[in-house]
């Protein structure tokens, strides 16, 4: 009788080579080229580096240009960090924080953190009731804030914010006033669980003659922490510079009725 015919009636395969108990497991090395195995880096992380690389390798790559196609390249790296998993520093530095604890994830998450605080003060030639009425408004912050894409009231006390990130990313976030002083004062931050934690304030501090002191305080976190700050640098996105900017055109803005700068479309 031939083999496949024994098979058929046994119903059990032939045993060829060396019994199964007996065959070596694989080399360390094998199992450590297996993608689980390799990955390094946690879910947090993966998800912060693939949006900022995709981010990046489509604006560099869009920009056509020897530099900006290093940063394309840079960009690639994150994002390939972010899809596979993988950190090759992490490797070379013993790091892994790939399924890490809450504990863990929560220590890494500290050791990125950039917290960014901005104050600027400028004296306006209006007084503060107008000054105060406008801002209040917060659907007006756009016409002067360029990195605003669009502010809407949800209610009296919040609203709901688009802001231009670096690459052409939009970053959105609702926010609520938290103290509001006619004529003085307006506070809000971000609500809980906001991608981008922040707050602010403006205050107006009458002078007299029609004139009015106008200080902003403001403090947030930008997405994926310190990579998402030097991002955001590398772009031209400098917060203290957007600031300094905002305000000089909220004075022309209110002093003149026109724009001190070319509105971003």
């Amino acid at each position: 009788m031939s083999v496949a015919s024994q098979e058929l009636n046994t119903g059990m395969p032939r045993e060829t080579g060396r019994p199964r108990a007996e065959r070596p497991d694989l080399p360390e090395e094998s199992r450590a080229r297996s993608p689980r195995a390799r990955q390094n880096v946690s879910e947090s992380e993966r998800a912060a580096s693939a949006a900022i690389g995709g981010a990046l390798a489509l604006y560099g790559i869009r920009r056509l240009s020897w530099g900006w196609l290093a940063v394309a390249a840079a960009g690639g790296v994150l994002l390939k960090r972010g899809l596979t998993g993988h950190c090759d520093l992490y490797e070379r530095q013993g790091i892994n924080t790939a399924g890490a604890t809450d504990a863990l994830e929560d220590k890494v998450r500290a050791m990125m953190r950039e917290t960014i605080r901005v104050r600027k003060t400028l004296t306006i030639d209006r007084p503060a009731y107008e000054l105060y009425h406008f801002w209040r408004n917060l659907e007006n912050l756009p016409q002067f804030m360029k990195h605003l894409k669009d502010v809407r009231t949800l209610d009296a006390w919040r609203s709901h914010w688009v802001a231009r990130g670096p690459a052409g990313i939009s970053v959105e976030w609702d926010a609520e006033i938290v103290d509001d002083r006619e004529n003085e004062l307006i506070s809000w931050e971000s609500v809980e669980g906001s991608h981008v934690e922040n707050e602010g304030s403006v205050r107006f501090h009458e002078l007299g003659d029609g004139r009015t002191e106008v200080t902003v305080r403001m403090r947030y976190e930008p997405p994926a922490g310190k990579i998402g700050a030097g991002v955001a640098k590398l772009f031209g996105e400098e917060p203290r510079q957007q600031m300094e900017d905002a305000l000089r055109e909220f004075k022309t803005l209110m002093e003149t009725g026109e724009h001190a700068v070319t509105e971003v479309p």
